[in-house]
């Protein structure tokens, strides 16, 4: 046993004169190298680039429009007074359901007829399936349903034109595959 505790650390002894032989003082490369880089000749440097210095603006709103007031052009408020009867949403009535979804967030996923009237099923963004008839209305435009047959639901949607008026456009969702 003794035996082998002394060779176990005559290998150990071994091994790490070994190392130490490997780490030798021979930089001769190194200093060659640094000898090198210091006989070169100093490469020149490009100045900086010059910057502008900044230049504050002061908003002096004297007879221009100010930017944090909705802007409505004169033409547009023409319209608006020369057209008292025109088409425009009825903001008074309350909102359904369905309005608070884009239309093309909504798809219509089949009908029923229960007691001689005819729905259709729309289902929402958010996975709820609503029942629907004509007079119902749908989408963020004002939407209102007009018809509904086996595979679509018709209906018309007032949009603003742009210049403080408003438009109505036909449109329609068509059936669906339900995933």
């Amino acid at each position: 046993m003794k035996l082998r505790l002394m060779m176990g650390k005559f290998s150990v002894c071994i091994a790490m004169f070994l190392a130490l032989a490997g780490c030798s003082r021979d930089m001769g490369d190194l200093d060659e190298y640094i000898m090198e880089m210091n006989a070169r000749e100093p490469g020149i440097i490009k100045p900086l680039p010059e910057f502008k210095p900044y230049e504050s603006y002061a908003y002096q709103s004297g007879e221009v429009r100010d930017p944090f007031r909705t802007f409505i052009s004169q033409t547009a408020r023409a319209l608006t007074i020369k057209q008292p009867d025109g088409v425009r949403p009825d903001i008074n009535r309350p909102m359904e359901p369905l309005e608070s979804f884009p239309l093309d967030t909504l798809r219509m996923v089949g009908t029923m007829e229960k007691e001689s009237r005819f729905w259709a099923l729309v289902r929402a963004s958010d996975g709820t399936v609503h029942r629907v008839q004509p007079g119902n209305h749908l989408g963020q435009n004002y939407g209102k349903i007009l018809e509904i047959t086996n595979n679509r639901i018709q209906l018309i949607e007032i949009l603003p034109d742009g210049m403080g008026g408003w438009i109505e456009r036909e449109t329609e969702l068509a059936l669906t595959d339900a995933p």
